[in-house]
């Protein structure tokens, strides 16, 4: 479901799911009750927002609006807020219900200080919440290994006039279809996941096969010297076309599918996902 209600201590807040983006926005109205308990919830809204304007706060810049169902059924825009903003948000309102959040807040962002500058320990992180959710140590070494080559990856785009967020995207997925003869979304969707980490659920093989596109996609533009986007499309093809070819060739040795509807989701999750395909 794109729009889904969501309940925080009996209190009903609306969102929304965008699927081009990933990303799911919250009414900040809603959010302002069940925090505040406020019987005038848009008053304190707007005059929140004004103070925001006045501090030169960035979140003022960063409200959205959406059509999201009222009370008496019809829709109206309303302003809402993805959950990083939300967090930010939650930040400038005096109620006794955020105080733990805060300290959450302030727990994981001195966590990414320390990371910053000691990287070991948020690859330490990875590996101990991969272990814990089971992985193996053999997937949990092909998922560094993959995301190393990753990295290389995207250095070189940004050194060479690749810009990060929608281009990197743009890339990825050419990368993704060759290889695998779907779109990163697609797969996402093959497997039943949202906005989930596609890699975090991929077999080793699809983990193997990814790398081996995304190494071959980078010695071919460090090769050819590609620069901006559109000349680093014809390596992205290029370099999927290698990992395909070699999955087409394990494949007709195997008999089986590299690319697989496989996930490491809960099995609550993994049931609900089924019984909506029905």
């Amino acid at each position: 479901m794109k729009n889904q209600l969501a309940i925080f201590e009996n209190f009903k807040i609306r969102r929304h799911f965008d699927e081009k983006k990933e990303v799911w926005y919250f009414s900040v109205v809603d959010i302002i009750v069940a925090l505040t308990q406020s019987d005038r919830p848009r008053k304190y809204w707007n005059d929140l927002k004004n103070k925001l304007k006045l501090e030169g706060s960035e979140l003022s810049d960063r409200i959205g609006q959406l059509k999201m169902m009222a009370s008496d059924g019809k829709y109206y825009l309303t302003d809402v807020l993805d959950v990083e903003n939300i967090l930010r948000l939650v930040q400038s309102i005096p109620s006794p219900k955020v105080e733990p959040l805060k300290l959450w807040l302030a727990k994981v962002g001195y966590e990414r200080m320390q990371e910053m500058t000691d990287p070991e320990r948020s690859i330490n992180r990875a590996r101990e919440n991969w272990q814990k959710h089971g992985r193996s140590q053999k997937w949990i070494q092909q998922r560094m290994m993959g995301q190393e080559t990753r990295n290389k990856l995207t250095d070189y785009w940004s050194e060479h006039d690749v810009k990060k967020g929608e281009e990197f995207a743009i890339l990825t997925n050419i990368i993704h279809q060759e290889w695998s003869d779907l779109s990163v979304r697609d797969h996402k969707n093959k497997k039943g996941l949202k906005t989930q980490n596609l890699r975090d659920h991929m077999s080793e093989a699809e983990l193997i096969f990814t790398a081996l596109a995304e190494l071959s996609t980078r010695e071919i533009a460090e090769t050819v010297q590609s620069q901006g986007l559109e000349e680093n499309k014809s390596p992205a093809h290029r370099g999927g076309q290698i990992a395909r070819d070699a999955k087409k060739a394990l494949e007709a040795k195997t008999g089986k599918s590299v690319v697989t509807g496989e996930n490491f989701l809960p099995s609550k999750t993994r049931i609900r996902i089924k019984s909506k395909k029905l």
